[in-house]
């Protein structure tokens, strides 16, 4: 399985679905809509045959970098 972005894609950051308690998704929420770009990512394989893609991705905003997962981020159409 390839990844889905590449280093220097820019990407729009997916608006969090539901209200939650999660840290995490919380943390994301203000960047909702919000563009970044891809500066690197990882892949990890939890159990044989599942792989899963971690982005590190620079945000236009305010530059600082945010870890991303796949399903949080959309192809930016600029």
């Amino acid at each position: 399985m390839n990844s889905k972005f590449n280093k220097g894609q820019k990407i729009t950051v997916r608006p969090v679905k539901a209200p939650t308690q999660d840290l995490r998704n919380s943390a994301l929420e203000s960047y909702a809509g919000q563009i970044g770009q891809v500066i690197d990512f990882y892949w990890i394989s939890p159990r044989a045959g599942e792989v899963f893609y971690i982005y590190n991705v620079r945000m236009e905003s305010d530059r600082k970098t945010v870890v991303l997962y796949e399903d949080e981020m959309d192809v930016y159409r600029g």
